[in-house]
């Protein structure tokens, strides 16, 4: 069995999702989001992020973990701060030595839902029906339990991966 902590990174709001994977059998953990003050400084708010996803990690202790790759929007600052967001996210779980994967939407979508232009709506729906006891408590934790849901679905190729590259 291997826990896996899916993780929705964004400056106002980082989400956090655990699950448990034997195989194909998927079970829920637990859900959450992190919070940064607005009104503080952008070095604060990393901060907050990356303290309180920390305190995250030591509580539950995930054996891997998976992160939404940054698109790039039309705002150049919100793009940036959002790839700040996004570094001190996948700082934490290197720094406790958990392997950390990276996946596209699109790919998460399609991971979950069979469609990798799927809505939001759809992407909830589908993560209900993989991990009934899931709580989803914000749309930024239905995210981060859609991207481990991707990440028990792909880790298996990822492993065979590096074992040829290593053989």
């Amino acid at each position: 069995m291997v826990r896996i902590i899916g993780i929705d990174p964004g400056l106002r709001h980082t989400g956090w999702g655990i699950i448990e994977a034997e195989g194909t059998r998927l079970s829920y953990v637990a859900d959450g989001a992190v919070h940064s003050v607005t009104e503080d400084d952008l070095a604060t708010r990393l901060l907050q992020i990356h303290q309180q996803i920390m305190a995250v990690l030591n509580e539950f202790s995930p054996d891997e973990a998976a992160i939404e790759e940054t698109f790039v929007n039309k705002d150049a600052r919100a793009t940036l701060k959002l790839g700040q967001a996004r570094g001190v996210v996948m700082l934490a779980p290197v720094l406790l030595k958990i392997p950390v994967a990276e996946y596209a939407p699109n790919v998460i979508k399609k991971s979950v839902v069979g469609n990798g232009h799927a809505e939001k709506d759809q992407v909830k729906h589908m993560v209900k029906i993989l991990l009934p006891r899931a709580v989803m408590k914000t749309a930024d934790s239905t995210d981060a339990l859609a991207i481990a849901i991707c990440h028990a679905q792909h880790r298996g190729h990822q492993k065979l991966m590096e074992m040829v590259a290593r053989s």
